[in-house]
């Protein structure tokens, strides 16, 4: 696919705007991604490719904002993504089991759990020793992430972020940190997967995730200033407004199917 010039003015901003929510949020991007990609006429198997391989700058510009500045505790996002990818490769053929109304009715299901959990815990004193989680809970919120992602096709970040705050009981900008690093490696390699055989678009991949790269470095830099709360807010109001789109998918798909 070429972009065309009405095109290219239309992937740079979007994808600042999706760098700049995954930088603040710790999501891949992909929410915005996957439907732009769709609106400019790729075909689903194309736009997740080329999704895929747009989040991989844009998490790696955030990752390494939170890197430099020593805050990004590694041991922890090994086990986390880790799992996550190999779930979300495992459970990838899953989709295809069910009929179309009824994974967007799930969809639905699990952003409205989501919004319903996203409870935000007291930012850690920068002095404090970083909570230590025991691998097996890290391993746990990665699989369902990753189960959740292949089967639905839902953004991994955003299930991760409130599965670390709720049943690790870690702080939110920790989970938002961890998050972006995991979502970093889990999309490596599922591009590593998905591209091979002259799938996506790669162009359109680096344009969108260059711009994206400069909204989410600059949010990701950004984020340790923002109150708990607000994260929380914005991450039950991004759940809510997914709720939605996918209710109303589904009741499309049923209705014409």
């Amino acid at each position: 696919m070429a972009a065309s010039g009405e095109q290219l003015e239309l992937l740079l901003p979007l994808g600042i705007l999706a760098g700049a929510l995954s930088g603040l949020l710790g999501i891949g991007g992909g929410l915005i991604f996957s439907p732009l990609l769709l609106s400019l006429g790729l075909p689903p198997a194309d736009a997740l490719a080329t999704s895929s391989l747009a989040i991989v700058p844009t998490t790696l510009a955030s990752t390494y904002q939170h890197w430099r500045r020593g805050t990004l505790p590694w041991h922890l996002v090994g086990w986390i993504g880790g799992a996550a990818l190999i779930c979300g490769l495992l459970f990838a053929s899953l989709a295809g089991l069910s009929e179309g109304w009824e994974l967007l009715a799930l969809q639905c299901g699990v952003y409205l759990l989501l919004a319903g959990i996203v409870r935000p815990r007291p930012q850690a004193d920068p002095a404090a020793t970083t909570p230590q989680p025991a691998p097996l809970g890290l391993v746990g919120v990665g699989s369902i992430a990753g189960l959740m992602g292949g089967m639905l096709g839902l953004g991994g970040g955003l299930l991760m972020v409130p599965l670390q705050v709720r049943l690790l009981r870690l702080p939110i900008h920790l989970a938002i940190r961890i998050s972006s690093a995991a979502v970093l490696l889990s999309t490596v390699g599922a591009s590593s997967v998905l591209l091979p055989g002259g799938r996506g678009a790669p162009l359109v991949a680096l344009i969108l995730g260059s711009s994206a790269a400069i909204g989410s470095g600059w949010t990701a830099a950004r984020v340790d200033q923002v109150r708990p709360q607000l994260l929380a807010r914005l991450l039950r109001g991004l759940a809510v407004l997914l709720a939605l789109d996918a209710g109303r998918r589904a009741v499309q798909a049923y209705l014409g199917g």
